[in-house]
């Protein structure tokens, strides 16, 4: 199992590399302490060093069975008979360790759940040689990098993509990857260099073209997880970066296409093409084809080219991540001061956030005191992506002539 599981030429499978299984394991239980206790700060830390390693788990048993839970779906822990042993290591490195020692004997799968707060994530599972696959492809895209500075968790499918399978060469050797989430989009500036790729979403870029930074000739970018403006690709492309390259797929089919400039298409990766009005073929690594749904409206042109004519499943992207209004709205509901509750995406001219229309309930606060308590159930009780960022009240929820549900606007 363990020679088909997406080896890099001679420098064996992605797990061999500590730092790479690190970086994995604690943007995994980063994300689900996020989950656990929305309302409170997420895991501090990166991996690195002894201090990390022998840092204790700070969750108690519950949450330990959760973190457990998650740690043994994502790498498939439970087929090699490893999964009963996590919640009795209450250290970073006692986790890695039982990775470590499993994955030879069950790597060759990953699990990905579907990305954002929807309420209805589910488990996507992808055979690794399939997404070695994939990352093969990738890496032609990029053929000059010298490192890799991550703006995306390596949890989730884009980010495990390319910052870990595509962050191998063929020969076996790995590149450089540096965590940026944590720093402020000026300083790429001083920190890029030529011959490095830089991995982020849209919101990250859009907040690197608002920061004014430059950078050096020579770095190349890529964007995922939503649908990326012009404007921005245009902007990044203004401030010195060699282009953008933006790849659509999802969770549950890995990456489907690519393209370098907005106003092109999308180009299908090599290992799909289009078979139907809405239907996808896939050749995987062993020759075997399926055929699947497109996961968005898809419009063909002539060339064999195609453009995302909108979402299939309702949701939105909010900092990089999948989350669904309606959702969102059943949980503002939850509130004994909120009779009804509408949520959308802030338009171009707001924000890129999500804002809420509230109906007060009888005997609700009025004004402030209904706005601050509202805010603070929020930060409490929703995720980041989550939070609604204006509210608005009014006696019913807006609709138009034909009684339609109808946008606001924020005041």
């Amino acid at each position: 199992m363990a020679g088909e599981a997406g080896e890099f030429g001679s420098g064996g499978s992605w797990w061999s590399d500590d730092p790479t299984l690190a970086r994995f394991v604690a943007d995994l239980v980063a994300s689900e302490f996020t989950r656990l206790r929305p309302g409170s700060r997420a895991l501090a830390g990166h991996p690195g060093g002894e201090a990390w390693r022998n840092g204790p788990v700070e969750a108690d048993s519950l949450e330990m069975l959760q973190l457990s839970a998650a740690l043994s779906e994502a790498l498939d822990l439970a087929a090699a008979g490893a999964s009963d042993y996590l919640p009795t290591r209450r250290t970073f490195g006692g986790l890695l360790d039982i990775c470590r020692s499993a994955l030879p004997r069950c790597g060759s799968h990953v699990i990905f759940r579907t990305s954002g707060s929807t309420g209805a994530a589910k488990p996507c599972r992808h055979r690794l040689a399939d997404l070695e696959q994939e990352a093969e492809f990738l890496r032609t895209l990029f053929p000059e990098r010298r490192r890799i500075l991550g703006a995306v968790p390596c949890h989730h499918i884009y980010g495990f993509l390319m910052t870990v399978l595509a962050g191998a060469s063929p020969g076996g050797a790995r590149l450089p990857v540096v965590d940026i989430r944590g720093l402020a989009p000026a300083a790429l500036a001083g920190l890029a260099m030529p011959g490095d790729l830089i991995v982020g979403h849209p919101a990250f870029w859009a907040a690197f073209v608002r920061s004014g930074a430059d950078l050096p000739a020579g770095v190349q970018g890529s964007v995922s997880t939503a649908p990326c403006p012009a404007g921005t690709v245009h902007g990044a492309i203004g401030a010195g970066l060699d282009r953008l390259v933006e790849l659509y797929g999802s969770s549950e089919t890995a990456g489907i296409g690519w393209r370098d400039d907005p106003a092109d298409g999308f180009r299908p990766m090599p290992h799909w093409r289009r078979v139907g009005e809405a239907i996808l073929r896939r050749t995987f690594a062993d020759g075997t084809e399926r055929d699947v749904a497109a996961p968005d409206r898809l419009d063909w042109t002539a060339d064999g080219r195609f453009r995302v004519a909108g979402r299939l499943d309702g949701m939105v992207q909010v900092g990089g991540v999948n989350v669904s209004p309606d959702h969102v709205g059943r949980r503002l509901r939850e509130h004994p001061w909120v009779a009804d509750a509408a949520v959308r995406l802030m338009g171009p001219a707001e924000g890129d956030r999500l804002k809420a229309f509230i109906v007060p309930a009888p005997g609700a606060p009025a004004g402030p005191e209904l706005h601050r308590a509202l805010t603070r159930w929020i930060d409490r009780n929703l995720t980041v992506p989550e939070r609604p960022r204006a509210l608005t009240c009014g006696p019913s929820l807006p609709s138009n002539a034909i009684g339609k549900d109808a946008d606001w606007t924020v005041a």
